[in-house]
């Protein structure tokens, strides 16, 4: 059942550092842009996933076409993608044993969700971490990288 409990949520968000964000966007009006530059303002390195947009660079970051092409390991895997599109990317966090799959308000898998949580991942669905930050209370930290 994925975590959507309060203080689980403070936890995942006070202890991640690195976030690939799966379906970034280069267009300043797309939710994921506004998240990933949130989030990088409050002290998380983000690292954009769009195989689109793979090679060029979003708020300063590389894009990378994948969660395997990923030059480093990170703590969370954000998922801006339609419902249907996220198996692919829940079995490549799994294979890579990312700790957190977070999917955005709106995105549920009930069965990748299962699959993850069975692989022992935590799983946060239909939540949105600008929005659980302030809601928390969860002051910018410098350095968090």
């Amino acid at each position: 059942m994925p975590s959507n409990n309060p203080d689980q949520l403070r936890h995942i968000l006070e202890t991640v550092k690195t976030i690939a964000l799966v379906g970034a966007s280069e267009k300043t009006t797309r939710p994921s842009h506004e998240v990933m530059e949130y989030l990088q303002a409050h002290g998380y390195r983000i690292i954009p996933v769009n195989p689109r947009l793979a090679g060029q660079q979003v708020l300063g970051e590389p894009v990378y076409a994948d969660l395997h092409a990923l030059p480093e390991p990170v703590d969370m895997v954000e998922l801006f993608l339609a419902p249907e599109r996220t198996d692919t990317v829940i079995d490549q966090a799994i294979e890579l044993n990312i700790p957190v799959v977070w999917m955005q308000i709106g995105v549920i898998n009930e069965e990748g969700a299962a699959r993850a949580e069975a692989a022992g991942l935590t799983v946060v669905m239909d939540r949105c971490p600008k929005q659980e930050i302030p809601r928390q209370g969860i002051p910018p930290v410098a350095g968090r990288t």
